[in-house]
């Protein structure tokens, strides 16, 4: 690891205008470039910022100047090296020279440009004179960030570099592996923290931690996901979402749909937010449960890094027990137009970036997105039934003002339907059960939509502190029509082929909600000093809902309304966080959050403490505690249940807050720059969970999916979380990388009958092996990268609730009655565990002004199809009927970037 000390970096607090009149006589010899500099320091009052080790390069030498100016002296001093400087406000600064335009780093014909921001993390305030060189280059190539914090690397070749940044007084960090391609210029915006150390024994080691969390109080359970992984790592699908079962301790649904289960708990309770606010599923054809969803609105090429949390978050976070995935969105060129088209089998989509104005900082990036197949179908060259019909878009604005802080506009939309005739369990999972009679089939539409925009302003109020704002607002849709059609027997044709004739067909349930969600937000940050940093903040939301829902009885004679309201419910959430340094090896961070229902008048107050300890230069020790609450799904609190004298009542609508207290250790070792070991224990308490108010139920909201019940509800359950996460990891460097990670746990919860279960999402384990490599250089050119990516991936089944069977195991379903559910057995036991097999290969060609990709992913290669749950089928063996894990699917996909 290479150590740069920066005891010589000095900085005087003078005016530099004073020193335009001064003049210098210097008499040296043999003086180094740290000798004359400390010499015109002793003659006037300049600020120099400089780094003691790239002047140490350069031999010492003789000067005599007389009556010279300050320029003279520099100029002459500097003559001969790779060096420059510049003034910067009453500055000087000394860095590297850029490299010059008619040549590059090895002469590589095919260049671009790394440029960016650099500000204090804490305070958000530009860094000014900070060193960005690019390591192991020779010469020097590097640049210093100006007033405004920006910095401009120029003409670097294709490939990767690794990027070095050093601030007076700051922890200095390596960002390593940088991809620059000749389509699109590197856009980079970069944070340093300040060190507590002294400037006298500031002498620290160059190394950013790879992966950790850009929420600086955020310490436990908690990484970041770069968009290059999210491109890199395989079975995206150009799907943020699908990438995070990658990682230990977080699964997706077998099914295929883009669920994520966080350490056993339902995917309902995990929250997605967008540029720092609470968002819909951002899930195409999603449910009221806000899971399911094949198919992500958010598109890759929108995203910047963004973090994910697993538990015991820190104290701005409320309404969520399972996990967190806070999005960014990437901030547009402001210099230059730059596009990126794309097809493929997911779908067809169009990026466009570029400056609002010439002498303007403000920028636009936008997305845009339809489905592939659903154009195959238009114009007539597929006609398949039941392909999914979808579109999406996504834009970023930044507009930066003088005086008035910097405006961000942000928003995410798309809008979905599909057809399916004879839908079928295996197809998709429909309320009741009738679809299982013989003689019935059942025809399914469904229409959804989603929109979430907003607008960010933050603003600097003092040099340590600043103010983020929000406003925003959310919509979403759900239509849901499922006909039943009732037939003869089949009758038999002259062909010999059957046809069913239809004897009746009627709607058998119908859903129709709409969801507006009215947010705003405002949070201070201040840091008191490099050792203290607090956030104080508040957050309110405003939900209106329009949920209408009804079905067929179950011997179909009248309609039953499920849920039908029309409500306003508000919440109102309250925290404040403290994080102290108490050096730079240990840090604390705690805090308090506060939430509130105003509807019902419910309210927690709920501690969070966390603890981060490196305890040697590559070992490290954390703990996480937290409580943590969240609201229940709207429709359990305004169901309609009927009692046993048949009076309608909506007995749920004082339903308290579901609650649990997260523990987490964990222990982290790096063997080397690149390669690192994690492991974290964690235990969930669950209580005050929904379950149904009959002593002899099974039933927990907690186990709801795509499927629902509407029964009276009271908050006497509870469950446990408990589990062990082992993670080793080699981040990407000399071209390739691995991660493999395992996760043993159980998901467990007790109803009001009092026995123990399983939830429905208890898996008990999991195991991901992923890698790759990238091989570069190839063509005469050299402009040309093939990369090849592999995962596997094994873990359990998910719990079921299994058909009746007599004491023999014989099926014992009673169709006439509607019986067909054991629910004695409700979650004691899975059907099959299941692994797959996915492989990449991506191929990328750079020209003069852009760059050509092509990828195949192959997901589920060896095209397993694991058992998931089991329903009644009597065309079936045994009358036995499975749902299954989706085959092998090829997915391609062409991009142009320029």
């Amino acid at each position: 690891m290479k150590k740069i000390s920066l005891i010589a970096l000095f900085l005087c607090l003078s005016i530099y205008s004073a020193a335009q009149n001064v003049t210098f006589n210097i008499q040296l010899e043999k003086a180094t470039l740290e000798t004359i500099i400390n010499e015109l320091r002793n003659q006037s009052d300049i600020n120099f910022i400089y780094n003691h080790e790239e002047l140490s390069e350069y031999t010492p030498k003789d000067i005599s100047l007389s009556n010279a100016s300050l320029e003279e002296i520099l100029d002459e001093s500097l003559k001969d090296t790779n060096l420059t400087y510049k003034k910067v406000d009453e500055t000087i600064v000394i860095t590297p020279k850029e490299p010059d335009d008619s040549a590059s780093i090895n002469q590589n014909k095919y260049t671009q440009t790394i440029r960016g921001t650099l500000k204090d993390v804490d305070t958000h305030t530009p860094l000014i004179g900070a060193t960005i060189r690019i390591l192991e280059t020779d010469p020097i190539v590097g640049s210093v960030t100006n007033e405004k914090g920006e910095f401009k690397l120029s003409n670097i070749p294709i490939g990767r570099v690794s990027l070095y940044i050093t601030y007076i007084g700051y922890k200095p960090i390596t960002m390593p592996n940088v991809l620059v391609n000749s389509g699109k210029e590197v856009m980079l915006d970069l944070y340093l923290q300040e060190s507590t150390l002294e400037m006298e024994t500031l002498d620290v080691t160059a190394t950013g931690i790879k992966g950790q969390a850009l929420d600086e109080m955020s310490v436990v359970s908690a990484r970041s996901i770069s968009p290059e992984e999210t491109n890199r790592y395989p079975g995206g699908f150009n799907d943020p979402s699908r990438i995070m079962s990658n990682f230990t301790g977080v699964t997706s649904s077998q099914d295929g749909n883009n669920d994520i289960i966080v350490r056993g708990n339902s995917p309902k309770y995990m929250q997605w937010r967008l540029e720092g606010v609470q968002i819909t599923n951002p899930n195409h054809f999603a449910d009221q449960n806000a899971v399911g969803g094949l198919i992500s609105a958010l598109n890759n090429n929108m995203l910047a890094t963004s973090d994910f949390y697993g538990g015991a978050f820190s104290s701005e976070y409320g309404d969520v027990l399972s996990g967190i995935y806070d999005v960014k969105f990437r901030q547009g060129n402001n210099e230059q137009f730059e596009a990126v088209a794309g097809i493929g089998t997911m779908g067809t989509d169009f990026t466009v970036q570029g400056p609002l104005s010439k002498n303007y900082n403000g920028s636009y990036l936008v997305n845009y997105r339809y489905s592939t197949l659903a154009i195959a179908s238009e114009l007539g060259l597929t006609d398949v039934q039941g392909i999914p019909n979808y579109q999406d878009a996504s834009y970023k604005i930044v507009l930066p003002t003088k005086k008035a802080g910097t405006f961000s506009l942000f928003g995410l939309g798309g809008i979905s339907k599909f057809s399916i005739e004879d839908v079928t369990p295996i197809d998709w999972n429909t309320p009741g059960d009738n679809a299982m009679r013989s003689n019935i089939r059942e025809d399914y539409d469904k229409k959804a939509h989603l929109l979430n925009t907003g607008i960010n302003h933050t603003i600097n109020i003092t040099p340590n502190s600043y103010l983020k704002s929000t406003l925003f607002y959310s919509n979403e849709g759900i239509d849901d029509d499922i006909y039943e059609l009732e037939l003869y027997e089949p009758l038999i044709d002259t062909d010999n082929s059957e046809e069913d004739s239809v004897l009746s067909s009627k709607l058998n349930f119908t859903n129709r909600m709409r969801k507006s969600v009215y947010r705003a937000a405002v949070t201070y940050h201040h840091k008191i000093s490099a050792k203290h940093k607090i956030q104080i903040g508040t957050k309110y939301a405003l939900f209106d809902y329009d949920y209408y829902q009804s079905q067929l009885n179950e011997d179909e004679a009248a309609r039953v309304t499920l849920m039908d309201f029309d409500e306003r419910v508000s919440t109102l959430r309250n925290f404040v966080s403290w994080r102290y340094n108490v050096n730079d090896n240990l840090s604390i961070v705690t805090g308090v959050h506060n939430m509130n229902v105003l509807y019902n008048n419910k309210s927690t107050l709920e501690p969070r403490f966390s603890v981060s300890w490196n305890y040697s230069s590559n070992s490290a020790l954390s703990f996480g505690y937290g409580l943590h609450s969240n609201m229940e799904s709207i429709h359990n609190y305004f169901a309609k249940v009927e009692l046993k004298d048949g009076t309608i009542t909506e007995p749920n609508k004082d339903l308290d807050l579901l609650k649990t207290h997260h523990f987490v250790l964990g222990y982290e070792k790096y063997f080397s720059e690149n390669i690192r070991v994690k492991a974290e224990v964690y235990y969930q308490h669950l209580y005050n969970l929904p379950v149904e108010n009959s002593d002899s139920s099974y039933y927990s909201t907690i186990n709801e999916g795509q499927d629902f019940r509407y029964v009276d509800l009271v908050n006497d359950g509870k469950g446990r979380n408990y589990g062990v996460e082992f993670t080793i990891e080699r981040f990407f460097a000399n071209n390739y990388y691995f991660l493999v990670n395992t996760s043993v746990y159980q998901s467990l919860y007790t109803a009001k009958d009092g026995i123990e279960r399983n939830t429905r999402y208890n898996n008990n384990y999991m195991i991901n092996m992923i890698g790759g490599k990238e091989y570069q250089g190839w063509g005469k050119k050299h402009n040309q990268t093939f990369g090849i990516n592999a995962k596997l991936f094994i873990g359990g089944g998910q719990k079921i609730i299994p058909l009746l069977r007599d004491e023999n195991g014989n099926l014992a379903v009673d169709p006439e009655n509607n019986k067909y559910w054991d629910y004695s057995k409700a979650y004691e036991s899975k059907l099959d565990d299941f692994y797959y097999l996915i492989l990449s290969v991506n191929y990328k060609w750079n020209k003069p002004k852009a760059t050509h990709e092509l990828t195949l992913v192959l997901d589920n290669i060896t095209d397993s199809k694991g058992k998931i749950s089991e329903y009644y089928d009597e065309s079936e063996p045994n009358s036995i009927g499975y749902t299954t894990k989706g085959g092998f699917y090829p997915n391609l996909m062409y991009r142009i970037y320029f």
